[in-house]
Order: structure tokens, then C-alpha cells, then sequence
């Protein structure tokens, strides 16, 4: 029975992208460690923790979701990243 924790700062994802990100980790464990069986859906645990941005560091600097979108581009309600607009 696998366990996967997916730990990210508070804000960094609304109610849809946390559905998809669910969603998708645990078809990568059915795919993976379940070789396929669909059964094996029932036993994957996905929990996503968020932390308050004061507890993490990017590069120094506490990581907003603007610092985490600039840097690395939003995420969409599917969970995939937009491109970064260049300034």
C-alpha cells in the first residue's frame, strides 16, 4: 500500500489543480508499482500538505505562488505548466 506525500506552499494550488495532481499521482502508482491492475487504485494514499510560505526558502527568499509562478510559470486548473511570459 503505497504512501505518497506531495508537500508545497500554501496558495500554490487551487481546488482543481489539487483534484488533477491527486488524480494523476495515483494513476502513476496504479501504472507503476500496480503494473496496470486496476484494483490497485484502493490502496494508494496521495496527501498533499501545504506549509505557510514563512516555512519554506527558495534561493533565500520566501516562495509566494507570484515568486513560484515567475520563475517557474502557473499552473493551469489541469495542473500543467504555463509557459513563463517574458517581460
Amino acid at each position: 500500500m503505497p504512501y505518497v506525500t506531495i508537500s508545497t506552499v500554501r496558495g500554490n494550488f487551487d481546488v482543481a489543480q489539487k483534484k488533477a495532481l491527486l488524480e494523476r499521482v495515483t494513476d502513476l502508482m496504479v501504472e507503476v508499482e500496480g503494473q496496470g491492475d486496476p484494483d490497485f487504485r484502493r490502496n494508494v494514499w496521495v496527501k498533499i500538505e501545504e506549509g505557510e510560505p514563512a516555512s519554506w526558502s527558495l534561493g533565500g527568499m520566501m516562495p509566494t505562488p507570484d515568486l513560484i509562478a515567475g520563475k517557474f510559470g502557473a499552473l493551469d486548473a489541469g495542473g500543467r505548466r504555463v509557459a513563463k511570459v517574458k517581460a
